[in-house]
């Protein structure tokens, strides 16, 4: 059997798969991989125009729209490989992308999941924001990457080229154990989109399992292809979703510091939201935190799990300072410029 499932969620993306699937076909090695689309009830002709013009592919057809974390989660009960990667359909991906990641988690089995450097499919010089070359959490659940702070995004130099841990791994290419996604309990479906993979890793980290970026592969990303980055249904998804893995996640000694400074961090968020003319954005911040305080009764067993099964409370790949007072008040505006301790 084949080491490796590329597994592609797909929902009316017929474009983007028309664009980048040769890509991945061309440059993963059929011995190794085995690509599969799981198409979350497109009304676009994906399916058809995948059996017509890539009958290679698996496809994988659900009902209806499950989302980012519940699509992904019913594609890999249905996969046995030992690797998975959670592959966006608007990546485009390198010659012999694979090997990197597989060379480097066939020899280091305390790691649970890992991803590429990431680079900007418009401006390809330059890093891109969902991913970069690894991603990072601030005390208050902010998160950030090595080439990436808040909207800013370095140009690659190189700087970032060796393989380090990370706190997070991007979902736009998600290299992770199979065992390890299933025994962790995989991605919220709850959460519908945004967060959920920072959520499946600080889980992952907790229970002493490693994440890194091996930036010796390369890929791609369009970004954005589902949601405008200023789109009031992200901004509350956002939000909320970050609320709640923090719920879920923190240590009982820092749950009701850090949860009273977001609400004023969130309350500030909203006001600059307001002061940019951004009202629907502005209100999806209060509609996220009054959603959280709604919906985060039906978490007290995920959160009692996870502090059960958790291991390390104080993972290194988390800064203890906050990245908003880094970058807006020291002006630092380089990952390199960051210091964690």
């Amino acid at each position: 059997m084949k080491r490796v499932a590329i597994v592609i969620l797909n929902w009316n993306g017929n474009r983007m798969l028309r664009r980048f699937l040769p890509s991945v076909l061309r440059h993963s090695n059929p011995d190794d991989a085995t690509v599969y689309v799981a198409d979350n009830s497109s009304t676009d002709g994906s399916v058809d125009m995948l059996h017509r013009e890539f009958p290679d592919i698996r496809v994988i057809e659900f009902d209806r729209n499950y989302g980012f974390a519940g699509g992904y989660n019913m594609a890999l009960e249905k996969i046995k490989e030992e690797y998975v990667v959670l592959l966006n359909s608007d990546v485009e991906v390198s010659e012999a992308w694979l090997e990197p990641l597989i060379a480097y988690m066939d020899v280091h089995p305390e790691v649970a999941a890992c991803q590429p450097k990431i680079r900007s499919w418009h401006d390809k010089e330059r890093f891109e924001y969902a991913g970069a070359a690894g991603g990072f959490l601030d005390a208050y659940g902010y998160p950030f990457c090595r080439g990436r702070i808040m909207h800013l995004v370095e140009k690659d130099n190189g700087q970032y080229d060796t393989i380090v841990p990370v706190f997070w791994a991007t979902g736009a290419a998600l290299f992770i154990r199979l065992n390890d996604y299933l025994h962790s309990g995989g991605l919220d479906g709850r959460f519908f989109a945004h967060m959920e993979e920072i959520d499946l890793c600080w889980r992952l980290r907790a229970r002493g399992r490693g994440v890194v970026c091996v930036p010796q592969s390369t890929v791609c990303h369009v970004g954005g292809a589902t949601l405008k980055r200023e789109s009031p249904r992200k901004t509350f998804l956002n939000f909320r979703n970050n609320l709640l893995m923090l719920y879920k996640n923190l240590p009982e000694k820092d749950l009701v510091r850090v949860m009273r400074v977001r609400m004023f961090l969130d309350c500030l968020a909203a006001f600059f939201f307001v002061l940019k003319g951004q009202f629907s954005n502005a209100g999806a911040v209060f509609e996220a935190r009054k959603e959280f305080r709604s919906v985060r009764g039906n978490y007290i067993r995920e959160r009692t799990e996870n502090l059960e099964k958790m291991i390390v409370d104080s993972i290194p790949e988390q800064m203890k300072n906050c990245i908003l007072a880094e970058f807006y008040v020291k002006g630092k505006r380089a990952f390199s410029q960051l210091l964690f301790n």
